[in-house]
This record gives structure tokens, sequence and C-alpha cells, in this order.
């Protein structure tokens, strides 16, 4: 078939743009790509560029800038550029190294993907979320949370620097690129934490960053692996929480203290790379000696003090004051307070120090005895009433006490108590101080004569006294011997005849002579027997007529020996007595 003019025409179209594809020496299927040129000159903001084809092409120099730092272009380097189209409106081939760099960025980028390879990009923007990454032309979208195994407060440190990621997800078509920083820092971490930990050992001193803080220590990442601080372990001084030593991100050098392979729990220290404070403490706390020191701790039963970092020593309460007892120990200290302490006893295995704050007092009641002598009547307050006795407060913020046996001569202790209540003022003589039990005795009684002691010097048991009936009862009567000084005649001693033995046969006010059968000036008793007077009397009246020779009577010696009895009582009692009653006989 013969061709028509139509496709003679075209035939010759196809032939003319064949011959100028080869005539420029490339086809139309290098744009799109990257090509190799040589920079031939620098002009303004611009470079040209010579890639071989009919012309060349201009690439502005901010595209040879790379995010972080700016790469310096000059006349004959040899660079890669993208070529877009093979001309303009000018003839100039256009160009663009930014494109070239991203698309050599985009193949490379998605072979590490496809292997799981990391790949090095420079933080160099913040943006919703996250941050941006130049992935050598390429960006990428990093989420904050893949920053860091930590929340990061300051990205300002990792911004400009390269640093190492990996690929989570890409999509060419969108241009979307994620990475994450924190899979590497993972990796790192669980390859430092197998070397860690198979050369961990006890004794061993490493560095590490304080993790966490509780109420009982701080955890401290070693690099991979956590170990626990305990409050104890950070310092040799009292610490009550380890936020006063530590704080989240500080760097510390620890010593392991204690490791289990199987749990892998790791026990660290601080205070351990340290010295002792403790050794030679005897030697630097003798006992008896007075330090000063600052109130640490205050416990229901006494206060620390700290005399040294590291070095806390316990006032008891009993070892506070002489005078408050049975007080709350912050009632008399503060913490923080200095105070001046007296060293009682160090036990350095235990790691105690016993300290007293009292001992740097004068002793209240060593005070009181050199200035009052015993013997001193004094005057005080009545500050509480037991069933001991009577509690005084005297000068210098002390007590002393009166017995029941030293308030009264006559009535007894029970009944003489019952004339005092709180709040009076009452009058005492000093009988006694015991400095080391603390203890002061006073009476009362001895203010006045004791008229017992008084009389009782004067008589002897077997002499007959001549008393006062003061009182009549069914088992005896009661007697007046002398002022002050009284008896109870029981009815078995009224009368040596049993039917006599009556307590009705007395009254109130009558004379009675009696007998001493028992007198003791310490206990203050004395026992009178009329039936021992009757019975001494028979005896010295047999001894005085019961002669054999005599010729009398039983009757007639009884009868003269009672006369004569009788007018030596009768006698007596006209000289001082009252005498006017008479004999019951």
């Amino acid at each position: 078939m013969a061709r028509t003019a139509t496709d003679a025409d075209t035939v010759k179209k196809e032939s003319f743009a064949a011959l100028l594809d080869e005539s420029l020496g490339q086809g139309s299927g290098l744009e799109g790509s990257v090509l190799r040129g040589r920079v031939v000159s620098i002009e303004n903001d611009t470079a040209l560029v010579d890639v071989g084809l009919k012309s060349e092409g201009r690439v502005a120099l901010k595209e040879f800038t790379q995010a972080g730092a700016r790469q310096e272009i000059k006349v004959g380097d040899e660079v890669e550029v993208y070529l877009e189209r093979m001309e303009d409106k000018h003839g100039e081939a256009v160009l663009s190294r930014e494109k070239a760099r991203r698309e050599e960025a985009w193949m490379l980028l998605e072979k590490n993907f496809k292997d799981q390879q990391r790949v090095t990009g420079v933080i160099f923007g913040r943006v919703k979320g996250g941050f941006t990454v130049d992935l050598s032309g390429a960006v990428a979208f990093l989420p904050g949370s893949q920053v860091d195994i930590r929340p990061v407060r300051d990205a300002g440190p990792l911004m400009g620097s390269p640093q190492p990621f990996l690929i989570l997800k890409m999509d060419r078509s969108r241009g979307n690129i994620v990475v994450s920083r924190r899979a590497v820092l993972e990796e790192s971490r669980a390859e430092a934490r197998s070397e860690l930990v198979a050369n961990l050992k006890e004794g061993q001193v490493l560095q590490g960053v304080v993790k966490n803080i509780t109420d009982y220590g701080a955890f401290v990442d070693l690099g991979g692996v956590d170990g626990l601080l305990h409050v104890t372990d950070i310092a040799w001084k009292r610490i009550n929480h380890p936020s006063e030593a530590l704080h989240i991100g500080q760097t510390v050098q620890v010593q392991v203290v204690r490791f289990n392979p199987e749990t892998q729990r790791i026990s660290l220290g601080m205070k351990q790379l340290e010295a002792d404070p403790w050794e030679n403490v005897a030697a630097k706390y003798p006992v008896q000696t007075k330090f000063k020191g600052r109130v640490s701790n205050i416990t229901d039963y006494g206060a620390f003090v700290e005399l040294e970092p590291g070095i806390e020593g316990l006032v008891h309460v009993s070892e506070m004051s002489w005078t408050k007892k049975n007080v709350h120990p912050g009632k008399i200290l503060s913490t923080s307070q200095e105070v001046e302490v007296m060293v009682l006893d160090v036990d350095p295995q235990k790691r105690r120090i016993s300290l007293g704050l009292k001992q740097c007092l004068d002793n209240p009641w060593q005070s009181f005895l050199e200035k009052h002598p015993i013997g001193s009547e004094l005057e005080g307050e009545v500050k509480n009433i037991t069933e001991f006795g009577l509690f005084v407060g005297l000068p210098g913020d002390i007590d002393g006490m009166v017995h029941l046996s030293d308030i009264d001569w006559q009535k007894s202790g029970e009944e003489a108590i019952q004339d005092y209540k709180k709040g009076d003022n009452v009058r005492v003589k000093l009988l006694d101080v015991d400095v080391e039990k603390e203890r002061i005795s006073l009476g009362i009684k001895q203010l006045s004569a004791d008229h017992f002691a008084t009389t009782a010097s004067a008589m002897k048991k077997g002499d007959v006294v001549t008393c006062t009936v003061t009182a009549v009862q069914d088992n005896g009567i009661e007697v007046q011997v002398s002022d002050g000084v009284t008896a109870f005649i029981r009815k078995s001693d009224l009368a040596r005849e049993r039917s006599e033995q009556r307590a009705d046969r007395f009254a109130v006010g009558e004379k009675v002579d009696a007998k001493i059968t028992a007198l003791d000036p310490k206990t203050r008793k004395l026992s009178l027997s009329i039936k021992a007077r009757e019975v001494e009397e028979d005896k010295q009246a047999l001894a005085e007529y019961g002669s054999s020779d005599s010729g009398a009577s039983l009757g007639d010696i009884l009868g003269a020996a009672i006369s004569k009895a009788q007018e030596s009582r009768e006698k007596g009692k006209s000289k001082g007595k009252d005498g006017d009653g008479d004999d019951a006989e």
C-alpha cells in the first residue's frame, strides 16, 4: 500500500525528534532523575551547574545548606542534582540540589527501613506533638514520646546535633516518615544491661542517675538496670526523706552493697564511699565529757542529738530534766535546737551513744542541801496528798514529803492528814535529803516538842504511875498519864480478880494507879496494867508481913498491907493530884 502525505509528515516529525534528542546527547527520559554535574560558576545566590546537557542549570546556594550546618560550595565542585525539566523559558535546565538529596535519602532510607537499620538525623524544628528531623535531605517526624526513655523537659541540648534513629513507618507516596530515638536507646540499654549484669559484683563503684525517689529510698539508673539506694545508705547522718539529699536526674556515684543474680536485685550505697565516722568514736567522745550538738529528731522516749554528721546520741526522757518527770520530750526540746549534753555511755558495736541533758545543769537536790542544812525550817505549799503523806513544794522547783508518821505526835497519820488540803501553806522541818534518790524527807510534828519522849525519859518499866481515865470502852479504858502521853488498859488488866475486870467500874476523870508493863520510846508504845500493880502489892505485903513467927492470919496481913498502900496513895494524891475520887476498891 502506498503511503499518504499525512503519513510522510508524521515520519518526518519522529525522525526530527530523534535527531534532536541525539544532538542533545540525552533523552527526555532523564527528567526526574538524579544527574552528576560540575559547578562552573557562582553568581550572586546561585550556582551554575553543567550536567552535560545542551545548557547548564541554576541551583540556589541555600539548597546546598544542610540542617544544622552550612555547606561551602565553590567552582569546580562536583555535585548531584535532580533534573526537573530539560529547559525552562530561558533555555536553561531546571535543576534542584534539595530534590536530589531527598531522592537519594529516600532510596537509602527505604533500604534501612527494610533492614531495620539505624539512621542518623538532626532534630531541627519543633512541631505539634513532636519534632522535625532531617535525615540527610528527607524530613521525618519524631513524636514527643519517642525522644527518650524518660520524659524530656528540655530538648534544647538535642537540637542541631546528629542523633541515631530507628524508622518506625514510611509512606513515600505521601512523603511521611516517622522515626524514634527512644527505640535506639532501649536497644542500647538492653545491650548495656546484659553487659552490666554479667560483670556486676558487690563492692563495685558505679555512676548512675537518680530515676525515682520514694519515702524509703531512691532508684538509680546504672545504664540499663536500676538499683535501690535505701535512705539509710545515702549518708552517715540522719536523713528523714531521700529528697533532702537527692533530686531526680542527679548523677551520683554509688557502690554495689548487695547483688542477687537470681532476682537481679541491686542494693546500692553512697555513704559506703565515705569514711565511717563511728571509727574510734569512744576516743572522740569519752564518758562524762560535755559536748554541744543539734537536736535532729524527737520521739516519745527521748531526743536524738547530732554531735557531728553521722554521729547521733540519744537523750532518754529520764535524762532530760531533774524535776520534769513524765513530760513529753517535745515540751522540753525542739528540733534543730542547739544543746549541751554529757556522754553517759558509748557502745561502738551497737553504734549507740547515751547522752544526758540534765547532767549539764545543777542538781537541784544537791543545791537545795547546800543552801538548807538538815534541821532547817521552811514553808511551802501542799502540792499533793497521797496515802503516804503530804508533798510540799520547796525552793528550786522540787518537792519534799511529810510522811504520815511525821504529821502529828498524838494523832494517827490517817487522822492527822485529814486536817490538810491542797494549796495549804505549811511550815515544815527538813529531816533528810537523799541526793542520789532525789528524795527529801520533811516533818511537821518535829516543829514542836515530843511530850512522850520527855515523859518517857522519867519512867521505866515496873514503875507505878497515876493516870486519869479519858474514855471507857467495852474492851478497856483509855487513860492519860501526862500531857501528850496516853495509854490503853485492856479489860484483862483492869483487876486481879476476874469478877472485877469490868470497864464500867471506872468513870471518865477518875484517877487510877497502874504499873508500866512495857515502854518503847521508838514505837511510842506504853502498856499499863492495874492487875500487875495489885499482884505486885500482894507480893510486897507477903514479903513484909507474912513470916511464920508473926502469928498473923493472911487476912490481917493483907488488910494491913492494903491499908498502908491506901494511905500512901492518899498522901500522893494530896500533893499535886486532883484527889476528888476514891479508889474503886
